[in-house]
């Protein structure tokens, strides 16, 4: 039987697709997320979020209510339907940081942005805002916390859904001749130099990463 070992916890409904193609599954977290205190001051016009756990913390905010007025740029559909279904209007969704970074800057640079982040976010969107003289300021509303551990069971494959997941693998484990399953290009990027046994999902989704798990060993 093919173990699979995944760098986060799983749905119930997406690891009994995996179940139900006969793969082991052995689930472990390799980061945490938790919300921290921020002040909601100097709000621009737009908001941005690159993930759905900046809208988790800043949701948790009751002024948070006040700033449905504005239009809000994010990463992830998972991020946009989480956003809509509270009540914001979303203006333009991507799929990647660099693809979101690239609408704002040739469309919208005239406006103004406040973008929620994390401790451990990359530098691909604040940069291009920058370089491209976009008026923006920060707020950080999460943290992400590294929780390395060593897996002593042999797998055949392992499942990765961002940078700081690898990175907290790496430091207690090496990378031999496992298949890595990457969300995406940002995450798989962080492979360069460790291993070509790589396969990136179409979309950045968790069942995106499923679905080509399935493919590879069916």
């Amino acid at each position: 039987m093919i173990q699979i070992l995944s760098t986060k916890t799983l749905l119930d409904n997406q690891r009994g697709a995996l179940t139900n193609a006969n793969f082991n599954v052995i689930e472990v977290d390799f980061i945490e997320t938790k919300s921290q205190a921020f002040e909601l001051n100097e709000i621009n016009d737009n908001l941005i979020f690159t993930s759905q756990n900046a809208v988790q913390s800043f949701l948790l905010d009751p002024k948070s209510e006040d700033l449905k007025t504005k239009n809000v740029f994010c990463v992830g559909l998972k991020t946009k339907i989480l956003l809509s279904e509270s009540g914001f209007n979303v203006i333009a969704y991507t799929g990647y940081a660099e693809d979101l970074a690239e609408i704002i800057t040739l469309i919208y640079s005239s406006e103004s942005y406040t973008f929620f982040s994390g401790n451990l976010r990359r530098e691909t969107l604040p940069q291009a805002l920058k370089e491209a003289k976009v008026k923006f300021n920060e707020i950080q509303v999460y943290e992400t916390k590294l929780t390395p551990q060593k897996i002593k069971t042999p797998v055949d494959a392992i499942l990765f859904f961002s940078p700081s997941g690898i990175e907290s693998y790496l430091k207690e484990n090496k990378i031999k001749n496992e298949t890595c399953f990457c969300i995406g290009t940002t995450t798989s990027s962080t492979l360069d130099g460790i291993t070509k046994n790589i396969i990136i999902a179409d979309q950045p989704t968790i069942e995106d990463v499923i679905e080509e798990v399935i493919a590879e060993y069916k």
